[in-house]
């Protein structure tokens, strides 16, 4: 995170830490990930451990060229690394937020508002700072950086030129907040309002609000909802209080009347036995809530009510995620069209980076306003930004970024007044094969450049949450024992989710194999630059040049297999091609039997035109302990024909045997890699589903085309087959059977989610669009109606049709248009 300039001496005394310094350099940068590294000269990396050990990417690191490094133990080849400075430390994190606590400390006269809660804290510290920046130079959490690790890197951008701080704090079990709160030291404090999330991290409800009232400790006045803490025995934080209520009188802010007036919500209240108002922009109940917490700091900071209202009326939508779709010309769009910052376009530049895909790397970037810096230092650090994320195109748009078009070194940089003008001229730049990030502020309407780029499709649409992805990997990863590796599974376009989109993210995160099913699978991949390795699980004969040519691993299931794939080696003069040998230990589909082994062996060990990667395994039933002891045999089955195999080769071969459910059941069959599949997209059935860590990746959503009032007992559909009992009303929806909504839901047995509520469908699935009985629903045509998501789960739909999750996957089809998103 781009920060502050410290000597690296300076701070080796304020973390306590030992070690030798070699060169004392000026640190500007705090790095935590390895996969995100600017200026590396003057950064400085944590090896911080969690689920990952940092310190095993210090070579990493090191070798891109940074040389100052906080660690909690020596480095094993201390001679590898001859100019680096080491800090050694007692626990890394701790560093990390002893050096934020202290450049927090610097600013000790700097006014901060400390926000926590439950729910709607970047919210509303993303329109508090909308509705102060007019007035105040502000820094804040870029999106959502609210943790231990977080808060930390938010901090460190504080410097001489802010007179206002906003930073939100997350916590999710006790004894978090106390070491938030030295890094925040707010002055101001906003408790937001308190639900159920991170229930599981606290011993009740009341033992989680005063872990969170923590962060205010030192506050001059906290500001909260009267009605949150009626019941609160102890003492509220702050030398002063100021709240809020829709049902006490006695509130500072007492919100008496609420209205919707043309699709915008008016509120009227008391204040200082005064009455006032205001008109926020949106209706449904959270934001209205988010609005009047920043109605009430509005007020208790001692804005003028009017001053409230005109600017309260003004708030926008705060987009926390990018959006990765399909663009024309073979493009990928990154779509960022409403959110232009420094903090936010270091994050969507390492989303950019992630992309392998194309060669060529694209930015189209608006003026940024509000940023509290002369227009000089503004876009000489963006022009920074711009060099070190080794941006290949890039395309300014606004007065400011023109004037200072200079500061940019990118080979090819266009420049536009506004963004008619780019509009005019879009066709001539030629959008071909490139990974396209576009971020703008709200007022240049990126938006039109988007709808330009983007690839037409129908209105059905999967949505793939990216983040939700990474937290299953993360949660299956922290459920490995040490040194196992992960094989992830992305055959079957990814089990419907996307080809390269999600191998990029795996990629990524440091999966260590990918497997496909076919060859031109993971040909795939490798055109758009997947460099892991990957095994093919069907490799068909007639391909072993095109498998040879993209540096596939096949696996070898039989002799008849194992013999052709030898001869093309010996026609291609190649040796020690590595292959991956299946096992059948009960799953009956493919693989060598037990009394296969014994020949294998010898046909092996002879054998200078293969080498062995892997032998592994297919788990039957890993989930199901009604077959434990059948998955217990076939574990047993399978080290005996490992270890006879491992026994005829001269080097170590790596053994898997554990699906995505074995994992967790199983952990004696991790051995040294696990096949990870269906679990990353949120779906395990050995996870019990009260207490599901897991996170829904994909949602289908569609939209109403038509809607009609229907008769009881008229018709309705192919063969007449659907009817309704009573007079209503039905919506034509825009998927079929073409798009992987299958028949077996026709007649009511499917259902799907409109406005909340479930609707079955009636009558057939046509090939392109289906009905639904919307009688006790008010909608319109283009409403939106959703298949299914985190809420309605696919796990639902397959009971419907007496299938399995992997089915509903798999068969959304191609036609039917995947947006990524990414927080």
């Amino acid at each position: 995170m781009l920060g502050n300039q410290y000597s690296i001496s300076n701070i080796q005394q304020i973390t306590g830490a030992t070690g030798t310094i070699a060169h004392n350099v000026t640190v500007i940068n705090l790095i935590t990930d390895s996969r995100k590294i600017n200026n590396p000269g003057a950064s400085l990396f944590f090896a911080l451990s969690g689920r990952r050990d940092g310190h095993d990417y210090i070579p990493e690191v090191y070798k891109a060229g940074v040389r100052n490094f906080v660690i909690s133990k020596p480095p094993a080849k201390a001679e590898s690394f001859p100019d680096a400075n080491f800090l050694l430390v007692a626990d890394v994190l701790t560093a990390l937020q002893q050096l934020a606590a202290y450049h927090r400390a610097k600013f000790d006269a700097l006014e901060v508002i400390g926000i926590t809660g439950s729910n709607g804290k970047t919210i509303v510290k993303e329109w508090l700072y909308q509705l102060m920046c007019p007035d105040k130079k502000i820094v804040r959490n870029p999106k959502s950086y609210n943790s231990q690790i977080g808060v930390a890197l938010s901090v460190w951008q504080i410097d001489a030129q802010y007179n206002l701080g906003i930073f939100e704090a997350g916590i999710s079990t006790v004894g978090e907040m106390e070491k938030l709160e030295p890094m925040i030291k707010p002055t101001i404090g906003v408790l937001t309002h308190m639900g159920s999330a991170h229930d599981e991290g606290f011993a009740n409800a009341e033992q989680k609000l005063e872990e969170k009232l923590k962060l205010f400790t030192n506050c001059q006045t906290v500001i909260y909802h009267y009605d949150t803490l009626i019941k609160y025995k102890a003492q509220v934080p702050g030398k002063t209080n100021f709240c809020w209520s829709r049902n006490f009188r006695e509130a500072d802010l007492h919100v008496f009347s609420e209205t919707i007036i043309a699709n915008k919500y008016y509120l009227r209240g008391t204040y200082k036995s005064k009455e006032i108002e205001c008109l926020v922009p949106f209706i449904d109940a959270a934001s209205v809530e988010n609005a009047i917490f920043c109605w009430a700091t509005m007020l208790a900071l001692g804005y003028d009510a009017q001053i409230c209202d005109d600017r309260l009326e003004k708030l926008v939508t705060v987009s926390m995620r990018m959006e990765l779709k399909q663009g024309i010309n073979n493009c990928s769009i990154i779509d960022d069209s409403y959110n232009s910052d420094t903090q936010s376009l270091e994050i969507a530049l390492d989303f950019l980076n992630q992309q392998n895909q194309h060669q060529t790397r694209t930015l189209i970037l608006s003026d940024i306003f509000q940023s509290g810096l002369e227009h000089n230092v503004l876009y000489k650090q963006v022009a920074q930004l711009v060099a070190q994320k080794q941006v290949d195109k890039f395309i300014g748009v606004g007065k400011a970024l023109s004037a200072h078009q200079a500061l940019f070194s990118t080979a090819q940089k266009y420049f536009f007044s506004d963004t008619d003008a780019l509009l005019s001229v879009l066709p001539d730049l030629n959008f071909e094969d490139e990974t396209i990030l576009i971020k703008g502020s709200r007022a240049f309407e990126f938006e039109r450049v988007s709808h330009a780029l983007v690839q037409k499709a129908h209105e059905t649409v999967m949505e793939i949450n990216l983040n939700a992805l990474q937290n299953n990997l993360n949660f299956y990863r922290s459920k490995l024992n040490a040194n196992v590796k992960i094989m992830a599974m992305v055959k079957a376009f990814s089990y419907g989710s996307g080809s390269f989109e999600v191998a990029n993210m795996l990629q990524f995160n440091k999966v260590d194999y990918l497997a496909v099913a076919y060859i031109d699978e993971g040909i795939a991949l490798r055109n758009a630059g997947i460099s892991l390795p990957i095994m093919v699980l069907n490799p068909e004969t007639s391909a072993f040049d095109k498998m040879v040519e993209f540096t596939l691993q096949p696996e070898i299931y039989s002799f008849t297999l194992l013999d052709e794939f030898v001869k093309f080696a010996q026609l291609k003069n190649i040796f020690d091609y590595p292959i991956h040998l299946k096992i059948d230990t009960g799953m009956h589909r493919l693989g060598f039997e037990d009394f296969e082994i014994e020949a294998l062996c010898d046909l092996l060990e002879t054998n200078k035109y293969i080498q062995v990667q892997s032998v592994f395994s297919h788990l039957v039933a890993s989930d199901a302990e009604v077959h434990d002891t059948f998955t217990l045999n076939q574990i047993r089955a399978f080290e005996k024909a490992y270890h006879q195999i491992q026994g005829a080769l001269k080097y170590k071969v790596l053994r898997h045997m554990a699906n995505t459910s074995a994992i967790t059941r199983w952990p004696v069959a991790q051995f040294d890699m696990v096949r990870l599949g269906i679990g990353l997209y949120g779906i395990d059935g050995a996870i019990n589903n009260e207490v599901n860590p897991l996170q829904a990746v994909a949602t289908l959503k569609t939209s109403i085309s038509q809607v009609k009032k229907i008769r009881a007992g008229e018709t309705i559909g192919y063969n007449r087959n659907g009817s309704l009992p009573h007079d209503g009303k039905i919506a034509t929806v825009r998927i079929g059977y073409a798009d992987g909504y299958l028949r077996a839901f026709g007649n009511g047995v499917g259902k799907m989610l409109v406005k909340g509520v479930l609707v079955p469908t009636v009558g057939n699935i046509s090939m392109d669009m289906c009905m639904i009985d919307v009688s006790a629903v008010e909608v319109k045509e283009g409403d939106e109606v959703i298949v299914f998501n985190e809420e309605y789960k696919i796990e639902e739909l397959a009971k419907q049709i007496n299938t399995i999750p992997y089915e509903i996957l798999t068969n959304v089809s191609q036609r039917v248009k995947r947006v990524y998103f990414y927080e």
